[in-house]
């Protein structure tokens, strides 16, 4: 008895000692994976067309969508197939003519050496693959062998500059100002200048004071309340990274209040995230799931605001069970030791602060919520998106650190604004660079785009298919596992509804399952595991404001995933069972 007393004492010494993974460590080892499994997996791709979908506000637009039936693995041409081919459409002058293609460009090409045909050269030409494949079909490639699109340790021009050593580099500079990595990028680092003015001017500390003295007692009321604000952003225009700067705030006054990190990151982001998987009207997810399955757009709305309310009561009522254990022993938190430098920040600052709440300090919080209202005014009436609201949240420091220095708020001066501002991108900065890194996962796997012969699409395509020929309820139900799985790689809405909805559209039809419930396995699918994957940008984007590592958040957010899952499964069965459209 004593002997295996002792081996436990030595396993919890262990257990004790054992330190979680950096997210750094945790992203590399993903990368390494995935880089492997494209040496396993060969590589498919899709042609892809443009569909027209009226979004959330009623304006017609266009999105790049892939062809589910056009898929097929990439393969070397058979130049002899091929040079026959060609030698038949040269010959015919009409079909030239409708292709777009100069009849002496391509016999110029037919000229070349065979050895030194490429799709590249054929592009030239005007024969693109797309082209190619509609007019010959696989009959002009050698189909003995399937190829693998694999990054090299160094990047390549053929894999897009690409390499496995250099995914941080490729992952950061990827995408433009309008999307990931370099556009979340550039937020997150304005996002952390703006409120590092805002947080030195001590106005933040004054007001949870304030509001902590006038409501004592009623914490159990406030947090379901501002879980369901965020829920409703999410719902209403697709709240995600807009959570970052909220979570600066709220990680602070939450601490103060006697809860932990884990429930300001819940009331947050996670709340926002379940907003957005039960969403009715999300421009940049429903509506453009919708619009490419070819349904009405905001159709279903009963049924999804119905969901709406459900479930963000449930997870709501879920956050407040956690909490409360965390109020009445603040040891049950998995993030106490790390939440000390919140509880130590809030303890030296809290002398002075909130023995009085100045007009000052007023002024502040009052230019963050009219920058807040403007900026989902901003999103939701004229299309503003990340350009703007980092111009937005510029602003709403800039007006911060003048009405600082009018009011002398914590001795602010023209220079202390200008420290404040370079601290807090300093205190994001790492934040940005796991931005760039969780980009890297989706590139080693060859990218989003559905043209590009990748493990990716046909990891894609092969799950798609996998669940045909099953129960109506089963095929809904698996939709609803596969786009979750789905979601650990590829974060983006709109991303994920252009990669997914063109397969599982048409094999609604197949299997005899409305296009309306694969829209609904799509957004629940696609927003509950953003607040788990660490492949999404904005959560590694909240956790580092919150100073919690991510292994620390999964012990936590994979017992709620399983809840949601519950909860989305069971409205995916129900919508099967009535037939929902």
């Amino acid at each position: 008895m004593k002997k295996e007393e002792k081996n436990l004492q030595s396993l919890e010494s262990k257990l004790t000692r054992f330190q979680a993974p950096h997210t750094y460590a945790i992203i590399f080892f993903v990368i390494i994976a995935m880089w492997l499994l494209t040496f396993v997996i060969p590589a498919g791709k899709f042609t892809t067309h443009e569909v027209e979908y009226t979004d959330a506000s009623g304006a017609v637009k266009t999105k790049t969508v892939l062809m589910a039936e056009t898929f097929r693995y990439a393969y070397n041409f058979d130049t002899e197939k091929l040079s026959a081919s060609l030698n038949t459409l040269s010959s015919d002058a009409a079909k030239l003519e409708e292709l777009g293609v100069d009849p002496a460009a391509l016999s110029d090409f037919l000229a070349t050496d065979q050895a030194s045909w490429s799709q590249d050269a054929l592009d030239a030409v005007g024969l693109t693959d797309p082209v190619l494949y509609d007019l010959f079909g696989d009959s002009i490639y050698d189909m003995s062998q399937k190829l693998h699109n694999t990054a090299t340790l160094w990047g390549t021009d053929d894999y897009g500059g690409f390499g496995v050593l250099n995914y941080l580099f490729e992952g950061l500079v990827t995408g433009d100002k309008y999307g990931s990595a370099i556009g979340i990028v550039a937020l997150i680092l304005v996002v952390g200048g703006a409120f590092g003015i805002i947080m030195r001017t001590g106005a933040v500390e004054a007001g949870i004071y304030a509001f902590i003295k006038k409501s004592r007692g009623l914490e159990r009321y406030s947090l379901p309340l501002l879980f369901f604000l965020f829920a409703l952003g999410g719902a209403t225009f697709g709240m995600s990274e807009e959570c970052i700067p909220f979570a600066m705030v709220m990680v602070p006054f939450v601490i103060a209040m006697g809860y932990d990190s884990i429930v300001a990151i819940t009331v947050t982001f996670v709340a926002a995230q379940v907003g957005n998987a039960t969403s009715w009207m999300n421009p940049f997810g429903v509506a453009v799931a919708q619009g490419i399955a070819e349904i009405p757009i905001l159709s279903g709305a009963p049924f999804r605001i119905t969901m709406f309310v459900v479930i963000t009561a449930a997870a709501a009522g879920y956050m407040m069970f956690y909490a409360e254990k965390v109020r009445k022993n603040p040891h049950h938190s998995a993030v106490y030791e790390m939440d000390a430098y919140f509880r130590n920040k809030i303890t030296e600052e809290s002398e002075g602060v909130h023995s009085e709440f100045k007009l000052g300090h007023k002024l502040v919080l009052l230019d963050m919520a009219a920058v807040l209202i403007w900026i989902v005014w901003g999103v939701t009436q004229k299309g503003y998106y990340i350009p703007e609201i980092a111009s937005q949240f510029f602003v709403m420091g800039f007006v911060a650190g003048v009405i600082a220095i009018i009011f002398k708020l914590n001795g602010m001066t023209v220079n202390e604004m200008a420290s404040a501002f370079q601290s807090g991108v300093a205190d994001l900065a790492g934040t940005a660079v796991v931005v760039g890194m969780a980009k890297g996962i989706l590139l080693v796997l060859g990218g989003s785009d559905a043209t590009v012969a990748s493990s990716l699409n046909t990891i894609l395509y092969g799950m798609g298919t996998a669940i045909g020929g099953l129960p109506v309820v089963m095929t809904g139900w698996l939709m609803y596992v596969f786009q979750s799985l789905f979601n650990l790689v590829v974060t983006s809405n709109s991303g994920q509804a252009a990669l997914t909805m063109p397969i599982m559209a048409p094999l609604a039809d197949i299997v005899g399952v409305s296009r309306q419930v694969a829209v609904l396995a799509y957004q629940l699918g696609s927003g509950f595991v953003d607040a788990f994957t660490p492949c999404s940008a904005s959560l590694l984007g909240v956790l580092g404001v919150a100073r919690i590592n991510w292994m620390k958040w999964a012990k936590f957010q994979i017992k709620m995933q399983g809840f949601l899952f519950l909860l989305g499964s069971i409205f995916v069965i129900i919508a099967v069972s009535i037939n929902f459209s």
